[in-house]
C-alpha cells in the first residue's frame, strides 16, 4: 500500500462529480502528498460507512506565556539593578577609606576607566509553533479504503504495462509453413 488511510478535507475551486452519488461537489478528501483524492458531497463525510472524521489532537502549549516572560525580564532587571548599586555603595566605602594616604591623587592609570555592565540577557522567546493545518482530517470505512487502494494499485499496473508493452516482441506476421 502506498499511502495512509488518512484524509484531508479540502475546498476545491471547482466543483466534480462526488465518488458516490455523482452530484457536483467542491468538497475534496486527499491524504497528505495528494497520492489519492476524492471529490465527495458532505452529506457522505457524515455517514460512517463511508468516513469517520478523526479528532484533531490539541495543539502543544508553550512553555513560557508572553506575560510570564515579560515578568522574568522585569525581574531580572530590577536584580541586576540591585547588584549594580551595591557595587557602587562598597566602592564608595572603599574610597572613603583610601583617603588615608594624604589626599594624594591617585594614578588609575592601570584601571580601566570604563565600566563594563554586564551583557543583557534576556530569556529565550518561545519559537514560534509551526501552523497546523487547518483541515479537518477523515480515515475511509475499510471497504471503501480498499476500493481506494484496488484503483490505485490498477492505475499503477497499466501505467507498468503501458511503459512495458513496447520492449515486448511482436506478434508474428507471416503464414506458418
Amino acid at each position: 500500500m502506498s499511502f495512509t488511510n488518512l484524509y484531508y478535507k479540502r475546498i476545491a475551486g471547482t466543483p466534480r462529480p462526488c465518488f458516490v452519488c455523482y452530484r457536483p461537489t467542491p468538497i475534496v478528501l486527499a491524504t497528505a502528498q495528494t497520492v489519492d483524492f476524492l471529490y465527495t458531497c458532505e452529506s457522505h463525510l457524515k455517514d460512517p460507512g463511508f468516513a469517520s472524521r478523526i479528532a484533531d489532537d490539541p495543539p502543544p502549549k508553550p512553555a513560557l506565556s508572553v506575560e510570564e516572560i515579560a515578568q522574568v525580564k522585569t525581574d531580572w532587571e530590577e536584580r541586576r539593578k540591585r547588584k549594580t548599586e551595591k557595587a557602587k555603595e562598597k566602592e564608595g566605602e572603599k574610597g572613603k577609606g583610601d583617603d588615608k594616604d594624604g589626599g594624594k591623587p591617585k594614578d588609575d592609570s592601570s584601571k580601566d576607566k570604563t565600566t563594563k555592565t554586564p551583557p543583557k540577557v534576556t530569556p529565550p522567546a518561545p519559537a514560534p509553533t509551526p501552523q497546523q493545518p487547518s483541515h479537518e482530517k477523515y480515515a475511509l470505512h475499510r471497504d471503501v479504503f480498499a476500493l481506494r487502494t484496488a484503483e490505485h494499485r490498477r492505475r499503477k499496473q497499466t501505467a507498468q504495462a503501458k511503459e512495458l508493452a513496447p520492449r515486448l516482441p511482436g506478434a508474428p506476421r507471416s503464414a506458418v509453413n
